[in-house]
């Protein structure tokens, strides 16, 4: 009888889960031919050191909403990626950040946008989340309450790299817009081309994001972005908005997304990928390809997204020449990617 009794309750608990962990650093126009072979091992070395500081998080019975917030903080600091320090400029030279993070457990979200002066953007979307009524903050309000918040300030100059500065000058001269004075703090101009704009792949839409299932078997999706090279009106995209560029449901998967914007809004992308999960029974593949591949692509939208589901089912699917992208599941081989024929 006590034989019984203790394997009836062994019977009743939750079997360990698993962790696994998907990124990516964005998508668009990432071709071999552009691309430097010492840039392609920087990006595959960054990508490498974001993946594995999340898992680590994981590994040690962390949290899923604490490895997004780890992985996508060390991309934010990372000059390569469109999102933090290493963001486009909008067409008036500011660097604008916006960011989101959800638990997929409780289905409780937070998200910023315009944001110009808070270090780690992400940090700041999961304060909204956590330590307010809210879900969404903009603009002054978000800076404001990011102070409030105790969160690391940092002047506007802190965004500034040369390339992306580069990139802005060189796309409002081909639309004919006036150029903004350098910014404020920002280092003098170089005399001749920075190496760090040699060899580089001209994605445009850079931002990053970040899906994970903790050994609880719960799930978390994050993104965080610098929004579109020269934009203007105070221009937001998809990824602070949860359903279109940020999703995260047990019931379903988790979702972070990279692209288009406005195309991602009207198809509530990441939301669309979980309801084809939950309510029409497709594999987590099968979802994010018919989505980018078919709804997506029917709009003329372009991007992708990455996802993960709590039985650990990891995808990805984009209809760019490339994404910037990396996997990696509990025992587990890494697999990181760029190009548009990799796995």
């Amino acid at each position: 009888m006590v034989l019984a009794a203790v394997s009836a309750v062994t019977a009743q608990r939750p079997a360990r889960r698993h962790w696994a962990i998907v990124l990516h650093g964005g998508a668009g126009v990432i071709e071999r031919a552009s691309m430097s072979p010492q840039m392609e091992t920087a990006y595959r070395a960054a990508l490498t050191r974001a993946i594995e500081a999340g898992a680590q998080v994981l590994d040690a019975n962390g949290s899923s909403m604490d490895a997004v917030e780890t992985s996508i903080r060390i991309m934010e600091d990372d000059p390569l990626f469109n999102a933090g320090r290493g963001a486009v400029f909008a067409a008036d030279g500011t660097n604008e950040l916006d960011a989101a993070i959800m638990d997929g457990a409780t289905l409780k979200a937070g998200a910023v946008a315009d944001v110009t002066r808070t270090r780690h953007p992400i940090s700041l979307a999961r304060a909204v989340m956590e330590r307010s009524p809210h879900v969404l903050l903009a603009a002054a309000g978000a800076g404001a309450f990011s102070v409030y918040a105790g969160l690391e300030q940092v002047p506007p100059s802190f965004f500034f790299t040369e390339r992306r500065w580069q990139s802005l000058i060189q796309r409002l001269q081909k639309e004919g817009l006036p150029i903004p004075p350098r910014p404020a703090g920002a280092p003098p101009e170089p005399a001749a081309p920075a190496a760090e704009l040699e060899g580089h792949a001209a994605h445009e839409y850079g931002t990053v994001g970040v899906v994970a299932l903790d050994r609880r078997g719960d799930i978390a999706a994050g993104t965080s972005t610098g929004g579109t090279e020269a934009k203007r009106w105070g221009r937001v995209g998809d990824s602070p908005l949860i359903g279109a560029g940020t999703y995260a449901s047990n019931q379903s998967c988790a979702v972070s997304a990279t692209g288009t914007g406005e195309y991602f809004i009207r198809l509530t992308v990441a939301r669309t990928v979980c309801a084809l999960v939950e309510y029409k029974g497709l594999d987590l593949q099968q979802a994010a390809g018919q989505v980018i591949h078919k709804e997506l692509a029917a709009l003329a939208g372009d991007g992708g997204v990455i996802a993960i589901a709590p039985d650990g089912q990891m995808a990805w699917s984009f209809n760019t020449p490339g994404m910037f992208r990396a996997r990696l599941a509990e025992g587990g081989k890494l697999e990181v990617g760029i190009y548009h024929d990799e796995p």
